[in-house]
């Protein structure tokens, strides 16, 4: 029965994939279908011999705490490193505040285990199962990304949509420069191939910026070798659904029956990939590289942003979650 289920999901993921891969619900359904293999693991062992399911039951007991460990001090390390190289705004902070609260649950359990505290099994239960509820989210959200970044990128675009990433005052940052040599590098690959797109370049102005994004964007550009001629600005866009809305109306205007290639960085590519279908955006986003220190932080407010997008279905899942942990804990 766990066979056929894991087979119907796959089918799903298959066919959803291949109809719209910019869904977040196919890497969701690629998540389910990894805990009903692990699931179905550990119950086949238990039927063979319940001695050798124990033990598999406390080696992935123990991977977990371990992994949970692990994780707290990377995420902790990292945390540190961001505040040191990026100051402490509130995205800086991600890293070390989730490992500091990864760190707090590890201890709650402790305290939860060995005091017998009622209120406190019931809070732990509750803890771990929303906190399991995110890291599955996040492993969805990872293991998509990947899959979504290795798609084929589709020729013959009749524009290249550049994403902004903020200014540091009027000069483009190595984030945001990164992403304009990727879309250089596909705009100059389109030409090679005898295509003639188009750079897009959208965001507006700042309130610690010195001009508009888009300008800024489109003077690195022209400094690269771009000629003026073949970049477009948006210039009023605030965050990545305006991006993609406001350059959707510029290219509808343009060019109706355009096909676009969106550029952006590589952590940020399953969400725009999500608000670029949202926006009826017909083109696939593709991402530039990232430094490596940058990515923990980034990655986390990716997931939190991306779970907003589905704010009812996340919220009755988290309750539900909660109520569930809390009953079984004070049943511990």
């Amino acid at each position: 029965m766990q066979a056929l289920l894991m087979a119907a999901l796959l089918a799903v993921v298959l066919l959803s994939r291949i109809q719209e891969p910019r869904r977040f619900g196919n890497g969701v359904l690629l998540g389910l279908i990894a805990v009903c293999a692990v699931l179905g693991t550990v119950s086949a062992v238990g039927h063979f011999s319940a001695p050798a399911a124990d033990a598999v039951t406390a080696a992935v007991a123990g991977a977990v705490w371990l992994s949970g460990l692990v994780a707290a001090a990377l995420l902790v390390a990292n945390g540190v490193t961001m505040v040191r190289r990026e100051g402490t705004r509130p995205a800086s902070l991600l890293a070390l505040l989730t490992g500091a609260g990864l760190l707090a649950l590890l201890a709650l359990l402790l305290s939860a285990t060995y005091l017998g505290v009622r209120e406190l099994r019931a809070a732990a239960g509750a803890a771990v199962l929303v906190g399991g509820y995110g890291a599955f989210l996040l492993l969805c959200f990872l293991g998509y990304t990947l899959l979504y970044r290795r798609l084929a990128v589709r020729p013959g675009a009749d524009y290249v949509v550049v994403l902004g990433a903020g200014l540091d005052g009027s000069e483009v940052p190595p984030l945001l420069a990164a992403r304009l040599d990727r879309a250089l590098a596909l705009y100059r690959a389109e030409e090679a191939a005898g295509h003639a797109p188009l750079l897009l370049v959208t965001g507006g102005k700042g309130p610690d910026e010195g001009c508009t994004e888009a300008s800024a964007m489109a003077e690195h550009l022209v400094a690269h070798g771009c000629p003026r001629e073949r970049i477009r600005l948006e210039e009023k866009a605030t965050n990545t659904a305006e991006n993609l809305s406001f350059s959707r109306e510029l290219m509808e205007r343009e060019h109706p029956g355009y096909h676009c290639t969106v550029v952006t960085s590589s952590f940020h590519v399953l969400r725009s990939a999500i608000t670029t279908r949202r926006a009826g955006v017909p083109g696939q986003v593709v991402g530039a590289p990232t430094a490596g220190y940058y990515w923990p932080s980034a990655v986390l407010r990716e997931v939190v942003a991306t779970a907003l997008l589905y704010p009812r279905a996340n919220a009755a899942v988290l309750l539900l979650l909660a109520a569930a942990g809390a009953v079984a804990g004070l049943q511990w």
